[in-house]
């Protein structure tokens, strides 16, 4: 699966590829290819300015996220919840599970999506179990923008987009930068 990817030729892919539409692939195993794969999507994330990344985003049909979201002033003390990363954290093969709290809006982007933000509505817990890039199994209950941003990033191994999430009023006001978009322009 993962030996015939050339790294260095790893880009940004933009909507309407199929690739952000298909359910990705089980990474079977973890490999060297695999670990060059996650550095080279950082890369790509901190280049795009993005917090998040899906392996489809960089045309891969795997089953494989980064995240890096920096601690904020903001962040509650008293909660025992992730809200943030303490430096970038890679996810391979990951399973959500236990949404908690009321679904709330918050408008995103996406890297993929150029131009084009809206609400889309998201519980504000998750967890989430997956490898590192060491193979380690490990879990994580999400709050705040860490929890919005995996599910987002979870969405795209599924071949959903923020435009199939988004509020009925974010969708009319994107509509027409979507058409340009999908018109390659």
């Amino acid at each position: 699966m993962s030996s015939s990817v050339d790294v260095r030729t790893l880009s940004m892919v933009h909507h309407p590829a199929a690739v952000l539409r298909k359910r990705a692939k089980d990474v079977a195993a973890i490999d060297e290819t695999v670990r060059a794969v996650a550095a080279k999507m950082l890369d790509i994330m901190r280049d795009e300015e993005g917090i998040g990344l899906a392996a489809p985003q960089v045309g891969l049909s795997w089953r494989m996220f980064v995240v890096d979201i920096p601690e904020s002033d903001e962040r509650s003390a008293e909660s025992e919840l992730a809200s943030a990363t303490r430096g970038p954290i890679v996810f391979i093969n990951p399973v959500l599970s236990n949404p908690q709290g009321a679904v709330e809006p918050m408008e995103e982007g996406c890297l993929s999506l150029p131009e084009i933000r809206g609400e889309v509505l998201r519980p504000p817990v998750i967890t989430v179990k997956a490898k590192d890039i060491e193979g380690q199994a490990f879990r994580i209950t999400a709050s705040g923008l860490l929890a919005r941003c995996i599910q987002h990033e979870n969405d795209h191994l599924d071949g959903v987009l923020i435009i199939d999430k988004m509020t009925q009023l974010s969708r009319m006001k994107v509509r027409q930068a979507l058409k340009d978009l999908e018109r390659g322009g």
